[in-house]
């Protein structure tokens, strides 16, 4: 204790800097937690938390039989396996070829640009990508029209929700996402370079002989973090764009946790389908984290 107190009278100023991020945390993320008894409660707001009913397991059971269960795992999980196929290596790519180019007003202009979706409200987003695919005066709908092609009703054809939500994801995401991989770039030693080009590499073989290397511990724990929040399904936009004509392959678990615990009211029931998540995003991470460690010597821990 006498040594924590010297720590802080020694770095208060910093102890303050980072107060506001532990206090957010404190409130939002743990103070929270406690809510999850409401699991395993048959919850009932006017008796409150701990004067509810006990339950058990009986709403995890009970979302383990529905007839929605498999159908919201494999949604879940489809979307966030092929949003990490296809979106996790573009911002990778898209910084190496960035860092190919001289520096200059054009490769300013290109990672602004390739910046500016990340800050576009993801209302507005979902607002462009309706009337993009609208089948009456749609952008892609009217050029699909000057091929002869019949207007497709994209946003209430099943089988196009995947395509339009991850191609749309990686659009908004992948300039954002290439900036650590930049700075990562950006921390390699130049003399790697000067050494590779005394013995003949081209700039192909600095990528791939250099920067690539030097890349792989960022790029591995950025993966274990994808990984692990693979459950984690963006609702918001999903909402935005959904409609029971696509719920076949649209509906999500976060999603189905809205309807049932905001509109149907149904909070324990709910609150047993987010733990399951949450606890399957943690185990994923733990899993991955360890192969991770043991493989390549690059973990979170």
């Amino acid at each position: 204790m006498r040594y924590m107190a010297k720590v802080l009278r020694r770095d208060k100023y910093l102890v303050l800097l980072v107060l506001p991020v532990l206090v957010y945390y404190a409130i939002f993320h743990y103070i929270p937690m406690y809510g999850v008894i409401i699991a395993f409660k048959q919850f009932k707001p006017l008796k409150g938390i701990l004067g509810s009913d006990w339950a058990g397991f009986y709403y995890f059971q009970l979302f383990f039989e529905s007839a929605y269960f498999w159908r919201l795992l494999k949604n879940t999980l489809l979307l966030s396996i092929y949003s990490l196929l296809w979106g996790f290596p573009v911002p990778i790519i898209f910084a190496l070829l960035l860092n190919e180019l001289k520096e200059g007003l054009f490769k300013k202009s290109v990672q602004t640009i390739s910046y500016l979706p990340h800050f576009i409200s993801i209302v507005v987003i979902c607002g462009m990508i309706v009337n993009f695919t609208s089948p009456k005066g749609g952008v892609i709908n009217t050029m699909l029209g000057w091929f002869g092609i019949a207007p497709i009703p994209f946003l209430t054809e099943p089988s196009w929700f995947r395509d339009i939500y991850i191609s749309s994801s990686i659009w908004q995401g992948f300039g954002w996402s290439s900036i650590i991989y930049l700075a990562a770039i950006a921390g390699i030693d130049p003399q790697l370079y000067e050494a590779s080009e005394m013995d003949g590499a081209n700039r192909w073989q600095k990528m791939w002989y250099i920067t690539l290397p030097c890349l792989l511990p960022t790029i591995v724990i950025l993966l274990i973090l994808n990984v692990g929040n693979l459950m984690d399904v963006g609702f918001e936009k999903i909402n935005l764009l959904y409609n029971p004509t696509t719920y076949e392959t649209a509906d999500v678990i976060s999603t189905y946790v809205y309807r049932q615990g905001i509109q149907n009211a149904d909070y324990s029931y709910s609150t047993a389908i987010g733990l399951f998540n949450n606890v399957i995003n943690l185990i994923l991470l733990v899993t991955v984290n360890r192969i991770s460690r043991k493989v390549s010597e690059t973990s979170l821990w």
